[in-house]
């Protein structure tokens, strides 16, 4: 949101007067995109045209069902003979030159009731974002020749008949580049509108928000881009086309100063909307942890206490040598001395057992030998 104290004047000559406007506080106001694009979304939806098929579409013949019986689907079935039509399916919305499924109503629910506090708090943010230019630019609107935003020019304005004098002046403020951008931005519309009287498209420009009407309109309203708007009258649609908001405003002096008088300030209520006030902020310095780390707030905080010592999973030393080791420095070397043991154990068996294969082979040596001795005897 905008901050600043005062808003310069911009003369018919395109230089800055002397005289300067207090920034209305509805430019203070939150903007919430999110409720801009929720209202604009049911806003738009208000000027729809309602449309439906004819309610005899489909059924203009005279078709009945053959019944069951006759190795045919029961669907209705056109009567007569002599011709490809006769004994074709009709009526179902499956069916060649049948009805639509679930046929369109005009007296379908085409608008959308929106609460009145809503629509105005979109509104207030579409114009609090009105006034920051980076939102301008975000939006697409050329503004880098613009002495100042929000752009605030003499009364004088609304006097001008001629688009001649309209185009002047734009030019001398700054705001025709946008106008530019938007004649260069035509183009054919995409899809069946072309073919509905809607056949270009062009992106939006400028918007003149006036107080009086004393030729103004006529001036402004064949230039490319530019729309007109009376500050009493302030639409949504206009300040946030598509649901985005940073529309690029010309102000008249007059309607700039009547702002405080319909949405009122953040100490009195509006004149004009009977016991509306411009919503505030829950928290006046949105910066968290300025507040938390304050004096103010530390001294009245608890110390810190210490996390909770967490008990450490007991092992089995039975599963787990290390634990074990940790318990009996000692069993490494049991451990060891065992090994050592069985190694022992095992070798010693291994020579026994050797040394009786040995004896065996001794003792059946000796034996073949005397077998051999009795039958050469």
């Amino acid at each position: 949101m905008a901050s600043r104290p005062v808003v310069s004047v911009i003369g018919l000559d395109g230089s800055t007067s002397a005289a300067t406007n207090t920034l209305p506080a509805v430019f203070r106001t939150n903007i919430r995109p999110d409720v801009v694009r929720d209202v604009h979304t049911s806003m738009n939806k208000n000027n729809r045209q309602a449309y439906s098929v004819s309610k005899e579409a489909g059924h203009q013949t005279s078709a009945e069902s053959w019944g069951t019986g006759r190795a045919v689907a029961r669907i209705p079935r056109v009567a007569g003979g002599g011709t490809h039509r006769a004994g074709q399916a009709a009526f179902g919305n499956m069916c060649r030159s049948g009805r639509m499924f679930a046929p369109t109503k005009v007296w379908r629910k085409w608008h959308k009731k929106i609460n009145q506090n809503q629509r105005r708090y979109a509104t207030a943010s579409a114009l609090a974002a009105s006034a920051i230019p980076a939102l301008l630019m975000a939006r697409g609107h050329t503004i880098d020749n613009v002495p100042e935003v929000p752009l605030v020019i003499a009364n004088d304005i609304e006097g001008l008949a001629k688009t001649k004098a309209a185009v002047e002046l734009m030019k001398k403020v700054g705001a025709y580049d946008d106008v530019e951008k938007c004649a260069n931005s035509r183009k054919v519309r995409s899809g069946k509108g072309k073919l509905r009287n809607r056949r270009h498209v062009m992106k939006r420009g400028p918007l003149v928000v006036y107080k009086s009407d004393n030729g103004l309109t006529k001036a402004f309203r064949n230039i490319p881009g530019v729309e007109l708007c009376n500050v009493e009258r302030l639409n949504l649609l206009q300040l946030a086309p598509g649901g985005h908001v940073g529309r690029f405003i010309i102000w008249t002096e007059g309607a700039f100063s009547e702002l405080d008088a319909i949405w009122g300030t953040f100490r009195s209520g509006s004149q004009k909307k009977s016991g509306y006030t411009l919503p505030k902020s829950i928290m006046s310095n949105p910066d968290i942890t300025r507040i938390i780390n304050s004096d103010e707030v530390q001294s009245q905080l608890k110390e810190a206490k210490e996390p909770a010592r967490r008990l450490a999973h007991r092992k089995n030393p039975l599963a787990n040598a290390n634990v074990m080791l940790r318990m009996n420095p000692y069993v490494k070397q049991s451990k060891r001395h065992e090994m050592l043991t069985v190694e022992k154990r095992q070798k010693a068996k291994a020579e026994k057992k050797q040394t009786q294969r040995a004896k065996s082979a001794d003792i059946k040596a000796l034996g073949k030998k005397f077998i051999g001795t009795m039958v050469a005897e």
